[in-house]
């Protein structure tokens, strides 16, 4: 066998394409997914957000009232007279007597509903000194009498209790120590008023809604939630108010206020 037979020929080098590592703008690209991911959820976000503030906003509140003057249509006398005398029994006798000239002096005016409440006594203490020696004590002793009584009317009839509040001094002047009360004037419907001026302050607060509304190119809707103020019963034109309401009886004449807040709906 020749050298040429027993030799192979030798095989050609392969060649090998080597495989790219991943480079800087495929990274990039990954990035930027990851932004607009990114971008998208917060755009949603703020789109939410906006919306809520629009739908909100898609409401107005305002303030509504009505005021009504009444007149009392029941008031409370109160009075009391007081006698006094050094003795318990002269006190009683003299108490009697100006009871009989308060009840005719009532009765004279109209009015058959007094009433006598109990009478009070109150001891007047006197103090004398007494010399013992050459020591000095003190001695307390009982030196009148003092007996009070209290009257009280209640009526529907305010004119008339009126005029007998102001004809009371005829009392002083035949002796009977007469000491009455400011009256008390109370308007008994409120509850019902309260009610209705409810209605109508709801309705003071829907026009006021609508001028603002029309002025502003929009059109007003339902009534979302109403809250009611504090209800106020002052004096004839009055403006004085408090945080917890007001219910006056120092006047026969008043005021009543009621308030209402109400949220309307907007278009």
């Amino acid at each position: 066998m020749s050298a040429s037979e027993s030799s192979p020929a030798p095989t050609p080098p392969v060649a090998l394409t080597p495989v790219p590592a991943p480079g800087r703008p495929h990274l990039a690209g990954l990035l930027a997914g990851v932004f607009l991911s990114c971008g998208l959820v917060l755009a949603a976000m703020v789109v939410t957000r906006a919306w809520v503030r629009i739908a909100d906003a898609a409401a107005i509140t305002v303030t509504g009232s009505a005021r009504r003057n009444v007149s009392s249509d029941f008031v409370i006398w109160r009075a009391s007279y007081t006698v006094s005398a050094p003795t318990l029994v002269e006190a009683q006798r003299r108490l009697r007597s100006d009871r009989d000239r308060v009840a005719a002096f009532v009765a004279s005016a109209g009015v058959t509903n007094a009433v006598f409440a109990p009478i009070v006594i109150t001891e007047v203490v006197g103090q004398d000194k007494q010399r013992m020696g050459q020591d000095e004590t003190t001695v307390q002793r009982t030196v009148a009498f003092k007996l009070s009584q209290p009257v009280e009317i209640r009526s529907a009839e305010v004119d008339r209790v009126m005029q007998l509040d102001r004809d009371s001094v005829a009392l002083l002047e035949q002796g009977v120590q007469l000491t009455p009360s400011v009256p008390e004037f109370i308007y008994t419907r409120s509850a019902d008023a309260k009610v209705e001026m409810l209605g109508e302050a709801t309705r003071d607060a829907r026009a006021r809604a609508e001028q603002i509304s029309g002025h502003g190119g929009r059109r007003l809707g339902g009534l979302r939630s109403a809250r009611m103020g504090v209800f106020q019963i002052a004096p004839l034109y009055s403006n004085e108010t408090t945080w917890e309401g007001r219910n006056d009886t120092s006047s026969p004449e008043k005021t009543i206020t009621a308030v209402v807040n109400a949220t309307f709906q907007m278009r």
